[in-house]
């Protein structure tokens, strides 16, 4: 039974942590709200998880000279490690925690149960604020339970005090279908909660020596769903505001109030430094100069970018300086060769904030535009470009969800326009591409458009799934229809993997006869899970 957790204490929890995760993964990957047979949350919570381990084996015996204490210079690698190799949104909220614990503890003489309590308020704090909006019934909800029983617990005893902390957030977890209907109609609980679960699991395994696990916790109703709420923005605003700020923590607590009333989708994420930070400010707002205002009342606003989301120019096309680079994820071979043609840097698809970086910083270039193309790869691709701005390099997200979009972002970039402008111009060009993705149904599921079983044919529309079918080419066609149906001139098709030989050829041949005057440009992909990509432009 052990009173502290010193740095012996914090590796052996990351190695414990990591193997009751490795066991776990295929159960966490399986709590899955959409019926598409990619859901990675374990997969990433690893991923994230086995980087913060090979930056603890990497630097044992390393202790600064002065500063941190041992267990506190433990945590900071091993968040640090998190960070970097950070997959999903999962990912980046579980670094994001971890940093708060670092943050916390790094010079606390001793950690005992009041200190533990402490790194969980510190921790749930840096994790709500890794998010754009969030959403309760998520890891944010399991964390923050977690937190509020170490409070009150007020106790030194930290066996005691982790051991009401991990069952608090148990029993969080099991509520999460409550507070987010659509886990409720899955008969699922929140996959990040759970993992976030196994891990306090293991820290109360590591403190005592006890094996507390148990399974995860079932609704008391449940019936199939393929619809979850995404933490997007409001159509309602116009605008992206972002900028770095120089300031101290309460002026940019009165910041954060301001930017509230004027939109949504605002995180605001510091570095964690004393007494002045540097924080990346990022919001959807109306009024652009209010925007920037309040950061000028709070601090030294700099590196300032406004994306404006709703026109749709047709500016020329023209080359990359040596100063600008793209970086894309990309998964599928043939996607992959369409982006270096465009002379882009292509990562592979589900990247960690590691590998974006060291994407990034391979183009030598000093300013740089990523392109995600998923939405669960955001997250990541923020973390990297945060992590940029250290090393001097300006980059700019651009928040493309599909291949396509990036196909149409990538076409309209010029090289005479400052960067500021070509990454607005780049994200007109996504925006106005709507995309739509045609599957098999991994399991049986009640999705918006109606009941599906495994093996339908599942088209999902921005996101949604609007068609279910039987016949692969059928819904393809139904889909192309249905979306051009709202406008368009231009289909861009993308062949996947597993697609059968001549399905592009057929589709492309469907809106000929049907819409004679789109043009169609169909590519091999190579994607997987999905055999057709569409964009409509």
């Amino acid at each position: 039974m052990l009173d502290t957790l010193d740095a012996a204490a914090v590796r052996r929890w990351c190695a414990g942590g990591l193997a009751a995760l490795k066991r776990h993964q295929g159960e966490i990957d399986r709590l899955n709200v959409y019926p598409v047979p990619d859901g990675d949350t374990g997969t990433n919570l690893v991923l994230t998880l086995t980087s913060a381990q090979q930056a603890l084996a990497m630097d044992l015996d390393t202790l600064p000279d002065s500063g941190p204490t041992a267990h506190g210079h433990a945590l900071r690698l091993m968040a640090q490690g998190a960070l970097l190799g950070a997959r999903g949104n999962s990912g980046v909220i579980l670094a994001q925690i971890l940093r708060g614990f670092a943050d916390e503890l790094t010079v606390a003489p001793a950690v005992r149960g009041r200190e533990l309590a402490a790194a969980l308020r510190s921790g749930t704090a840096a994790a709500y604020t890794a998010v754009a909006q969030p959403v309760e019934g998520t890891l944010l909800t399991v964390v923050a339970a977690a937190a509020a029983a170490a409070d009150r617990a007020d106790s030194d005893d930290l066996p005691a005090v982790a051991r009401l902390a991990a069952r608090a957030a148990a029993e969080a977890l099991a509520r999460t279908p409550e507070q987010l209907p659509a886990l409720a109609r899955a008969g699922v609980v929140d996959a990040g909660g759970r993992g976030l679960c196994v891990l306090l699991d293991a820290l109360v395994e590591v403190l005592t020596g006890e094996s507390t696990a148990g399974p995860a916790p079932t609704p008391r109703s449940a019936r199939p769903a393929a619809t979850v709420a995404r933490e997007t923005g409001s159509d309602e605003y116009a605008y992206e505001v972002q900028f770095l700020l120089d300031a101290g923590a309460e002026a940019v607590a009165r910041m954060r109030r301001a930017l509230a009333a004027l939109g949504d989708s605002l995180v605001v994420v510091g570095d964690g430094r004393e007494p002045e930070s540097t924080w990346n400010v990022h919001v959807h707002v109306n009024d652009v100069g209010a925007a920037v205002e309040a950061g000028v009342a709070a601090g030294r606003p700099y590196r300032i970018s406004v994306t404006r989301f709703a026109d749709q120019p047709e500016p020329p096309r023209g080359p990359v300086s040596d100063g600008r680079a793209a970086v894309v994820v990309a998964t599928g071979g043939g996607i992959a060769e369409l982006f270096a043609a465009e002379g882009a840097t292509v990562v592979p698809g589900n990247p960690s904030t590691g590998e974006l970086l060291d994407a990034i910083r391979g183009t030598g270039a000093a300013r740089v535009v990523m392109l995600p193309n998923d939405p669960n790869t955001q997250a990541v691709a923020s973390a990297a470009a945060r992590e940029a701005h250290r090393h001097g390099i300006k980059v700019s997200v651009v928040p493309t969800r599909s291949p396509v979009q990036a196909l149409a972002a990538l076409a309209v970039r010029d090289a005479d326009r400052r960067f500021e402008d070509d990454v607005i111009a780049m994200a007109e060009a996504a925006g106005a591409c709507r995309y739509a993705e045609v599957c098999h149904a991994s399991r049986e599921a009640l999705t918006v458009a109606g009941p599906c079983r495994p093996g339908d044919v599942l088209a999902l529309v921005e996101g949604e799934v609007h068609l279910i079918g039987t016949d692969l080419t059928d819904t393809c066609a139904a889909v192309v229809d249905r979306m051009l149906g709202g406008g368009g001139e231009l289909v861009t098709l993308l062949a996947g993997a597993d697609a059968p030989a001549g399905l592009t050829d057929a589709v492309r041949a469907h809106v000929a006869r049907r819409w004679p005057f789109v043009e169609v440009h169909t590519y091999p992909g190579g994607q997987p899970f999905y055999p057709l990509l569409v964009g409509i432009e």
